[in-house]
């Protein structure tokens, strides 16, 4: 035993298996996550069920099982199962929420009379109130009218897209075409509101002041005729589109129907009557409107486009900042600082910043950035625009720098380390061949260190990423109605409020009230954080590899 010890093999063991019990939990939470993110977009049957209640009375549902466990010990015991026995409950996605109340209702197996998979059954996915399900009893048009199942849902089949390409162009004019004007009313506001404040402090005289005024009308009136042209072009499509709706004949005590206009579906379908492409073609549908749509529904239902910009355009930023400024400080600490006390006090400073938690930045960046150098440029800056801040309060700006202040001690620990692996007799031989030190650092020493420094930049993006804290006190938000970049001038706008995924699976998961429904997004999303900050640190590796065979070729 002393010899094995001795030996030192069987602490190369336990490391293997240390690292071997790594990997599998890593794989296994990647798995636990895939599964139930590609899971959430999967068209499941809907369920008619009969059941009996606790007082014996026959109740119906229609809806999707969610998901199945065993019948808790408590409920058995007060319904008089069999304690021994494997008994299952069903949560059951009914939907209906305007008339049901709740989305959700738990059934247990041994109360379930009649349970079918009826073929008609539609599962509707609404712009608000989440899903519906019934059985489509009619359809409405303009000069068409079916009453019966089959013709219904063959008319709503030929016109649900027709009205879905209505409504894509009406929001076309509202948010790009009369966005647009509006933006352009809204710098006429500031400019005149600048201009106003110039006069009150005498730098502007009264005759100037009105002349501006009246060119800045001329020019709003021209804004107000193209937007009062393009309102004209949206309340025809309104008025279209408001023609067409569709009446649901829902399971419920009362057997109600619902009437729907055609606008408010998203989507509907007969899982239980879809073939296998057919249902392909469903997951396809609900995995590209995931990517590329806006949220809708409280962020429960949607898209995530907005959060996946916010994420990846701060990360960017984050790194353009955190990356410069980390090397720069790395190799003053390593190249030029005299080595002694006060360096290596330095040194434990930044490890020990390292480690510090992320919501201490994220106060710093509240107090320094936001309140001190954002109020700062409002009050030089946008003295007009007081008491509402511009850059006084949180936007992509203050939290993208807060996570590169967060990140940079990661950027210069990566960076000393690589610097220190260059031999020194590299440096000895640049000088010694009458090159200067700044030539030898910028001409040997950063292209041989270039490979450690995109190693730190590609740690310091995995953290920034994943970061939520410093962000939900420096500018992230729920909902963001505009994006950090548009077509308007400046295109870049910094001082906007953003998304991000992080702060999505937070609010999503803990921030409403029906939890249940929002499990699904909540893996997808982050299945789908995961890939975007794997995209990142792949893009970053292929970079430090490229540039790695370049240097080995140019004999560095």
């Amino acid at each position: 035993m002393k010899r094995i010890f001795t030996s030192g093999d069987i602490f190369i063991w336990m490391t293997g298996a240390f690292l071997a019990l790594c990997i599998l939990l890593i794989v296994g939470m990647l798995l636990l996550i895939s599964i139930n993110g590609f899971s959430f977009f999967h068209p499941t049957d809907i369920h008619y069920i009969k059941y009996r209640n606790e007082a014996g009375e026959l109740h119906s549902a229609l809806g999707q099982i969610y998901s199945s466990q065993e019948i808790p010990l408590d409920i058995k015991l007060r319904h008089g199962y069999d304690v021994g026995t494997l008994l299952q409950r069903h949560l059951i996605r009914v939907g209906n929420r305007e008339f049901l109340g709740d989305d959700f209702r738990w059934i247990n197996d041994p109360e379930i009379v009649v349970d079918s998979l009826p073929p008609t059954a539609l599962c509707i996915e609404r712009e608000e109130y989440g899903h519906a399900y019934g059985f489509i009893n009619e359809f409405r048009g303009p000069r068409q009218h079916f009453d019966n199942e089959v013709d219904a849902w063959t008319a709503f089949q030929r016109w649900h897209p027709i009205v879905r390409e209505q409504m894509h162009e009406r929001q076309t004019l509202e948010r790009r075409d009369v966005g647009k004007l509006n933006y352009r009313l809204e710098r006429l506001r500031l400019q005149q509101l600048k201009w106003e404040y110039q006069k009150g402090r005498g730098e502007l005289s009264e005759e100037m002041f009105q002349d501006r005024l009246k060119a800045l009308d001329v020019e709003r009136a021209s804004i107000f005729e193209a937007v009062s042209h393009y309102r004209q072009q949206i309340d025809s499509l309104s008025a279209y589109i408001a023609q067409f709706e569709i009446a649901v004949r829902l399971v419920s005590p009362q057997d109600e129907m619902m009437t729907l206009p055609l606008s408010s579906v998203v989507r509907a379908y007969r899982p239980n009557a879809l073939s296998w492409w057919g249902k392909t073609k469903v997951y396809l549908s609900k995995v590209w409107e995931f990517v590329a749509d806006n949220p809708r529904e409280a962020n429960a239902e949607g898209g995530v486009f907005p959060a996946i910009f916010g994420t990846a355009l701060m990360v960017l930023i984050m790194t353009i900042v955190a990356v410069p400024f980390g090397v720069l400080a790395a190799l003053y600490l390593r190249e030029y600082a005299k080595q002694g006390f006060f360096v290596r006090l330095v040194r434990i400073a930044v490890n020990n910043l390292a480690g510090v938690p992320s919501i201490v930045y994220g106060m710093f960046g509240l107090g320094f950035f936001v309140y001190l150098i954002g109020g700062s440029i409002d009050a030089l800056f946008f003295p007009e625009r007081l008491p509402s801040p511009t850059y006084g309060t949180g936007g992509i700006l203050w939290a993208s720098l807060t996570l590169a202040l967060l990140t940079v001690p990661v950027v210069i620990v990566a960076t000393e380390e690589a610097l220190a692996a260059i031999p020194r007799g590299m440096r000895e031989g640049s000088l010694a061949l009458g090159a200067t030190k700044w030539e030898t650092i910028r001409r040997v020493v950063i292209p041989s260190a270039t490979p450690g420094i995109m190693t730190g930049a590609i740690l310091a993006m995995a953290r920034g990423a994943g970061e939520v804290a410093p962000l939900m006190i420096t500018g992230v938000v729920k909902l963001a109605t505009e994006m950090p970049f548009d077509g308007n001038f400046p295109f870049f706008h910094l001082d906007r409020k953003f998304m991000h995924l992080g702060f999505h699976i937070y609010d999503v998961g803990f921030q409403t009230s029906n939890v249940e429904a929002n499990i699904g997004m909540v893996y997808t999303t982050t299945l789908l954080l995961i890939c975007l900050v794997l995209v990142l640190n792949l893009t970053a590796i292929i970079f430090r590899a490229r540039l790695r065979n370049r240097y080995r070729l140019s004999g560095f």
